[in-house]
């Protein structure tokens, strides 16, 4: 066969050297491969890694800062048992805060003179000569009013546990048709 394309260029002579997967030589050991180290120690006639001249840069663009890791999940159940443990307990420490939160609220009225006050003006509006009227004082006593907040608290847990509990039991269906709620979570460095 001969070649029609002419006189070639001297810098494309054809390349005698191994091809790409090939070892250099046949006497190579069979241990096992190490990589070309970015930054090999300096060899002892002062040249890094062995090679006469060739240093390599460390890149100029690299991040500084560190990635932040997402993860996008999916609630796809509530378990309505676990729910209804929590909300009972939930419920029950709001029950605890009402009651004292009356109490205090009870007390600072109390000191700052109101019940005897705005008392003292229904009994001169409600009352005749034959009685005194309506006696507040004696109606909004401290153990009448934290006996009805304590009925209060205690329905108001029921009912939190009634309706978190159903909610779940709901939550459970509608995610069965669309999928559920999507949250998206990021790791805080």
């Amino acid at each position: 066969m001969t070649d029609t394309r002419g006189q070639q260029p001297s810098s494309y002579e054809t390349y005698n050297g191994p091809l790409p997967g090939e070892r250099a030589g046949a006497q190579q050991p069979a241990g096992p491969y190490h990589p070309p180290q970015a930054y090999g120690a300096p060899a002892p006639g002062g040249t890094a890694g062995g090679q006469t001249g060739a240093v390599r840069r460390p890149r100029t663009g690299a991040r500084t800062t560190p990635r932040t890791r997402k993860a996008r999940l999916r609630v796809a159940k509530a378990d309505p048992w676990s729910v209804m443990k929590v909300s009972f307990l939930l419920s029950i420490a709001l029950g605890v805060c009402t009651v004292v939160a009356a109490s205090v609220l009870w007390m600072v009225m109390d000191a700052m003179g109101v019940f005897s006050t705005v008392g003292g003006t229904i009994s001169e509006a409600t009352g005749s000569n034959e009685s005194n009227g309506f006696d507040l004082q004696s109606f909004l006593s401290l153990p009448r009013v934290l006996m009805f907040t304590s009925v209060i608290a205690v329905i108001d847990v029921v009912l939190m546990t009634a309706l978190a509990t159903l909610g779940a039991f709901i939550y459970n269906l509608s995610a069965g048709f669309v999928g559920g709620v999507e949250l998206t979570l990021a790791e805080d460095e």
